[in-house]
């Protein structure tokens, strides 16, 4: 992200050049990034991307060739483009540690700190909690009717570019895949690695059988085979006589592959062909445009399908490609402002999420402000991520994944409700009221 400081939209820039203009740009202002609402269907969001997102400011600079183009579009003054020169990140910076599960208008970070420095930043903090948010959600919602099943990201091929394969590869690991098929992933991450075999790996042998006994030589622990290049059942069949093969040779094979059909009924016959031959332990596995409505399908017919490679539809969020993700202005040089546009009204001022607990269960979230004492049995949720532009705290990724995974459990069945505290309403109140006063025009 170093040499990456011209990723961001123009009107930050003219902006950040207009607060520079009006002697402002040191002036102290907090930003609110959050997501207006779920996508229907959805029960929760996962927070992800802290992490790159951190980096990214921590590292954000402007190159000469950067501050040369900007001089060329004539835009810009010769003192704003020396201000970017020295720019460093000073802000603070609170947020949700990675893999805390949040809702609509509750922030999933604040910034605070000289105006010209959040606002610079906007673009990219966007970009960043956005994708990583959304495959985080998106992925938890396979795990969530998986019923245990293993579960792999299969995305990479179809994400929309190497960077948002690695976010899907990060942010469903913290969801709860067991895996994904990214090595690159697999090395940045430490995130297990998986995968089978392609049916060009099948075709380039002229027998089928021959193909599964050659990919079962060179991995006699881990083989998987993918039985339906050409008639699945036929397949299955040819895989037993590996498997009992290998079994001569003290190795068993793992698992077999179905990525088309009707997996259910496939599923059945296959299954039963493993088990009269001896061999229960291994495991059917399913790929091919899987999601979580179909996971929930297949498993509610009875499709004996031990673990699910899940793709596209996760990569790409299918059903539900982007999210109402906004980053506001809430205080600006010491007063509360707010936004009153229709259907895109904001909450003013620096703020605190509460999540309140009653035996060992969630019971809902309060969204105060930020200097408010937690209501009783409440926990605060933001935590302090960087102050003047250094990093605090911090967290692995091991701790993301636990994370998500036990505020899943405490999550109660039903709708959660979120609720906004007595102070922050009174907030919003006073300050539309300023807002609607009548002044006299100069």
């Amino acid at each position: 992200m170093a040499r990456r400081a011209l990723l961001v939209d123009l009107y930050e820039l003219t902006m950040a050049q207009s607060y520079l203009d009006e002697g402002i740009d040191q002036r102290p202002a907090t930003f609110s990034l959050f997501a207006r609402t779920l996508p229907d269907g959805w029960r929760y969001f996962v927070a992800a991307g802290l992490e790159d997102a951190l980096r990214y400011v921590d590292e954000l600079s402007f190159a000469e060739d950067d501050l040369a183009y900007l001089e060329g579009t004539r835009l810009f003054t010769p003192a704003f483009l020396e201000r970017l020169r020295r720019f460093r990140f000073t802000c603070a910076v609170r947020a949700l540690p990675e893999g805390t599960l949040f809702f609509p208008q509750e922030p999933i970070a604040e910034v605070e700190g000289p105006v010209l420095e959040a606002q610079i930043v906007e673009t990219v903090l966007l970009n960043v909690f956005h994708l990583h948010t959304l495959l985080a959600s998106k992925a938890a919602r396979s795990v969530d009717v998986a019923q245990g099943r293993r579960l792999v990201d299969f995305g990479l091929r179809r994400t929309h570019g190497g960077d948002a394969g690695l976010a899907a590869a990060r942010s469903s690991w913290i969801a709860g895949f067991d895996a994904t098929s990214d090595v690159l992933a697999g090395k940045l991450y430490g995130i297990p690695i998986a995968g089978t075999m392609a049916h060009s790996y099948v075709q380039a042998f002229a027998d089928e059988l021959e193909a599964f006994r050659a990919f079962a030589r060179s991995y006699p622990d881990d083989c998987t085979l993918l039985v339906d290049t050409y008639d699945t059942v036929e397949g299955a069949r040819l895989a037993v006589s590996v498997a009992r093969e290998l079994a001569e040779r003290g190795h068993r094979l793992r698992g077999v592959r179905l990525d088309s059909g009707d997996l259910v009924e496939l599923g059945r016959r296959v299954r039963a062909i493993l088990d009269d031959a001896g061999f229960a332990d291994v495991m059917i596995f399913a790929s091919g445009n899987l999601d979580e409505g179909e996971i929930a399908r297949l498993l509610a017919a009875g499709a004996p399908i031990g673990g699910f490679g899940i793709g596209s539809r996760m990569g790409t969020s299918a059903d539900a490609p982007y999210l109402d993700m906004a980053y506001k202005l809430v205080a600006f040089d010491g007063r509360p402002v707010l936004k009153l546009s229709a259907g895109k009204a904001t909450w003013p001022g620096a703020k605190q999420v509460f999540r309140v607990s009653e035996g060992g269960r969630f019971t809902g979230d309060v969204v105060g402000l930020a200097a408010e004492e937690p209501p009783a049995g409440a926990a605060p949720l933001l935590r302090a991520a960087m102050e003047s532009g250094s990093r605090v705290g911090g967290g692995s990724l091991a701790e993301a994944r636990e994370r998500c995974a036990g505020q899943r459990t405490d999550l109660p069945a039903g709708r959660y409700e979120v609720c906004f505290s007595e102070a922050l309403s009174a907030l919003r109140e006073n300050a539309e009221a300023e807002i609607r006063r009548p002044r006299r025009r100069r």
